[in-house]
């Protein structure tokens, strides 16, 4: 499945998701996008060389949730076959394996030492995408709340869509 996340400034990034690698994240996520869960939605962390995360944080900071489901990776009993190496889209999770709902993150890095704890479920379709990516990942950020490595600015997720 194709989808484009477009941002707020116009920006897009292209993406093939895997249903044979995690098809229960992947049909998660695809629910989440027809019914325009992500719209207006943040990247509400980002750390250079490592990762952006979005999916679960409006411009205030404030969550919005989704139901939990099963985490689709080794270590909790799920053979994944996708390495975190640029471009590819993951579920971020607490420490329960089982606790992944919305919120997403794109690698802009090598990241294989999170391979068989979290759920890689697609990657980026072209050099633009992940340019897109790597250029959010170095944007100003500071503290909120508790929380790290927030975009002073905020990167508005406009809609993700399917395409094709």
């Amino acid at each position: 499945m194709k989808i484009v996340i477009k941002l707020k400034d116009g920006r897009n990034m292209n993406a093939t998701l895997d249903e044979s690698a995690a098809p229960v994240t992947v049909a998660n996520f695809a629910k989440l996008v027809d019914e325009k869960f992500f719209d207006g939605l943040i990247f509400h962390r980002v750390i250079p060389g490592f990762m952006i995360q979005g999916g679960g944080m409006d411009a205030s900071m404030r969550e919005k949730r989704a139901k939990a489901i099963k985490g689709e990776f080794a270590s909790n009993g799920v053979k994944n076959p996708i390495s975190h190496v640029p471009g590819v889209l993951s579920m971020a999770r607490t420490q329960v394996k089982d606790s992944a709902s919305s919120q997403f993150f794109v690698c802009v890095a090598d990241c294989t030492f999170l391979d068989g704890e979290y759920a890689a479920f697609g990657r980026l379709d072209d050099k633009e995408s992940l340019d897109v990516a790597i250029s959010i990942s170095t944007v100003r950020t500071g503290r909120y709340g508790y929380f790290d490595d927030v975009p002073l600015e905020p990167v508005v997720i406009d809609t993700i869509e399917k395409i094709g």
